[in-house]
């Protein structure tokens, strides 16, 4: 009786788990300084700050008008609703190349270095159009922080 108890609790944590990550999704800082708090209200005091605006963050956990994000880099707290937006942005995981249009063979524009922050203007099958700075070009879908692919 005692193995069936266990063998129970651990299939309902499976499935609360694959609940849990369902509902994660990504949204942007709207302002280019927003607070991250211990808890989620004005009264818990302020854990860090950041100061980087369009900088994706993942929702995982939201009470009232607050939502627990967590960064690229692991970081965690709370922020109010009104400091975040839709997203579209997104942070490289790796190096990559920017290319002209969506396909390696076209003329690589530019060489993008892990941890850059780029704009998303469009998506298409596995190929993003994206601009930073003075660059704009196409890379491809697969290691960027902030992108989820609805396709």
């Amino acid at each position: 009786m005692h193995r069936i108890l266990i063998i129970f609790f651990f299939i309902l944590s499976l499935i609360s788990i694959s609940f849990s990550s369902e509902t994660d999704y990504f949204m942007m800082l709207k302002y280019s300084k927003v607070n991250v708090r211990f808890g989620p209200s004005r009264d818990h005091p302020i854990k860090f700050i950041y100061k980087k605006l369009y900088l994706p963050v993942k929702i995982i956990d939201k009470k009232d008008n607050f939502r627990k994000i967590i960064d690229n880099k692991k970081n965690s707290g709370w922020i109010h609703s009104s400091q975040l937006k839709k997203n579209s942005s997104v942070i490289l995981n790796d190096t990559k190349i920017l290319f002209n249009k969506p396909n390696k063979y076209s003329k690589p524009v530019a060489k993008i270095k892990t941890g850059r922050l780029l704009i998303l203007k469009k998506c298409e099958k596995e190929w993003c159009k994206v601009e930073t700075d003075n660059f704009k070009g196409w890379i491809t879908a697969v290691n960027l922080w902030g992108y989820e692919n609805k396709n």
